[in-house]
């Protein structure tokens, strides 16, 4: 099958869309698929006759996902018609030329829908969710606000534009997390405990969106589920040694200790795996997802967000899922590719 891998790109996750695409190529080459590795930004410019016959290795510059979220203006100026033209040279060329492209991307342009959104218009098949559901996800107010009515217990929330920011956060008591609206990774997140800090961390998202999310701190234990064509995995949870599962704790080894399956009773399990298959049915997501919980002391569960294109680099959380449901990294990638082409 021939199978493009999309992967970089300019949002502030590059790095983590690269590691997760190197791993996806590199698998479904070993399955004996005909799979090129290539950089949505960046693009191909070299000859496209016979590209998915070329014996070579597509991922041989891909380096390590580093401790701090990539300069994306030093990749902006590799090109002087990125604004212009998102796509890079012969990128939508190749991917209608392939029978699926593997969508490896992560953040902005990736997870929004925007992608997905062309694709459909252009007529190509592609894994994850489609762009409706992509782009609710991709927007935790909106995300949330479909918890609350669905019922879903999330912790409480105020939505912030740059222009109305304030003090201190109405209705949201100290200590509090303040998110960037649209990003995933943990990109421009904090925590703050008093107002100065608050300011502090309000800065910081907004130096990625004009909106920022500010949510009720759950003092507990953090836990993930994938959920693979509608059906839940062992659940995972998630300890960082030092402080919260920032972009450090997440893409650094060793940073967090990662328990799968989770040590808790059968019956948390339960309600949490039944909890993540009912978030992907509201959020109406496709093909894959991996949701986010809190659990406080007296057991209650918390959903924080959906994630439509989970990591698949080597520290990520759904792979480890998987393997634990007896399902190999190769046989989970190529799964996802049947499920969405079915």
């Amino acid at each position: 099958m021939k199978i493009i891998v999309l992967a970089g790109g300019i949002s502030p996750e590059r790095d983590v869309s690269l590691s997760s695409g190197k791993l996806i190529y590199q698998a479904l080459k070993e399955k004996g698929h005909q799979a090129v590795f290539l950089d949505v930004y960046l693009g191909y410019d070299d000859d496209l006759i016979s590209v998915f016959d070329k014996d070579i290795d597509w991922t041989k510059d891909v380096g390590a996902i580093g401790s701090q979220n990539p300069d994306i203006e030093k990749i902006k100026a590799m090109r002087t018609d990125g604004e212009k033209n998102f796509f890079g040279p012969n990128v939508i060329a190749l991917c209608q030329e392939a029978d699926i492209v593997f969508i490896a991307l992560h953040g902005e342009n990736g997870e929004n829908g925007k992608i997905q959104a062309c694709f459909d218009l252009m007529g190509i098949k592609y894994t994850g969710s489609d762009y409706i559901s992509s782009a609710i996800a991709m927007d935790k107010t909106l995300a949330k606000e479909l918890f609350v009515f669905h019922s879903i217990p999330t912790p409480n929330s105020i939505s912030i534009s740059k222009k109305d920011a304030e003090d201190s956060p109405a209705g949201i008591d100290y200590p509090c997390i303040v998110k960037a609206n649209g990003l995933g990774s943990s990109v421009g997140v904090k925590i703050a405990k008093n107002d100065a800090e608050y300011a502090e961390a309000l800065e910081e998202a907004f130096r990625y969106d004009d909106i920022a999310l500010v949510e009720e701190y759950i003092i507990g234990r953090e836990f993930s589920v994938g959920v693979l064509d509608g059906e839940a995995l062992p659940v995972i949870e998630i300890a960082p040694k030092d402080g919260f599962f920032d972009y450090h704790n997440k893409y650094q080894p060793g940073a967090s200790v990662e328990t799968c399956p989770a040590l808790i009773s059968a019956e948390r399990a339960k309600m949490l795996r039944m909890a993540a298959e009912k978030v992907f049915k509201v959020l109406r997501l496709g093909n894959y997802a991996r949701i986010d919980f809190m659990m406080d002391s007296d057991g209650w569960i918390y959903c924080l967000e959906a994630n439509t294109l989970p990591g698949m680099a080597p520290t990520s959380l759904l792979p480890q899922e998987a393997k634990v449901a007896g399902i190999e990294f190769g046989d989970l990638c190529e799964r996802i590719v049947k499920v969405a082409l079915r």
